[in-house]
């Protein structure tokens, strides 16, 4: 019997309680910081030592933080589904927690790339893409090319290289689930919009949700909650 295929999209409320902070709900600000000044290309050629020791704290804090029961909830879904985990979080925790089929929309905290090289549609390839773990770079930490290194997220003002990846895996989904996020980021937002005619959507989160779709369950609870309740309904 052919096994139906979940896509799970997962944003920061599923982090946050494993005590990673989401900066929509503070004001604008991430860790005390302007997001303009730690999450724009812009911010970076203002002041890339300061967006690199910001990037080198949150790497740092990773190893401390553990997989919550929503992680492990959504990778134990392979054992019935054929799951793909869509995440605009950068943190590797669903890695962790189990999920093995993972787009990054918004990149990889534990990576690093040239900064010459923007995106895939701009000409970098994974080859380019280098795995630090938690370690730090500062200025003068260069890529084989000789251009200095920079954390490999996507930030405001650029384009998302994943997005085509995402849009089919939603696509092919007979079921779309939606946890913890607003669905006001784009052009993840705009991902429910693919999904098939006759898929059922799920979004868990505790805040209202900007969309009206019929097809939509709205599970107004934390992650962790939230997917006990979603389990129910399969």
């Amino acid at each position: 019997m052919k096994r139906k295929k979940i896509t799970v999209l997962t944003g920061a409320g599923v982090s946050a309680e494993s005590g990673i902070s989401t900066f929509r709900d503070s004001d604008g600000l991430w860790e005390n910081h302007n997001v303009e000044d730690v999450a724009s290309i812009e911010g970076w050629y203002r002041n890339p030592s300061l967006v690199l020791d910001f990037y080198n704290a949150r790497r740092a804090q990773l190893p401390d933080v553990r997989p919550n029961a929503a992680h492990a909830a959504i990778a134990g879904l392979e054992k019935d589904y054929d799951v793909t985990v869509v995440t605009q979080n950068v943190d590797n925790l669903h890695e962790r927690a189990g999920s093995t089929r993972i787009i990054h929309l918004h990149g990889e905290l534990t990576k690093v790339r040239p900064e010459n090289c923007c995106n895939e549609r701009d000409g970098f390839s994974e080859d380019t893409v280098f795995d630090i773990g938690a370690d730090a770079i500062h200025i003068g930490d260069l890529a084989p090319n000789g251009a200095q290194l920079r954390p490999h997220i996507v930030w405001f003002g650029e384009a998302v290289p994943k997005i085509e990846a995402a849009i089919e895996a939603v696509e092919a989904a007979d079921i779309l689930l939606i946890v913890g996020t607003s669905l006001q980021v784009y052009p993840a937002a705009g991902l429910y919009r693919y999904a098939g005619r006759e898929a059922p959507i799920y979004i868990i989160d505790p805040k209202d949700v900007p969309v009206r779709d019929g097809r939509i369950t709205h599970i107004k609870d934390v992650a962790t909650k939230g997917m006990q309740t979603f389990l129910e309904h399969l």
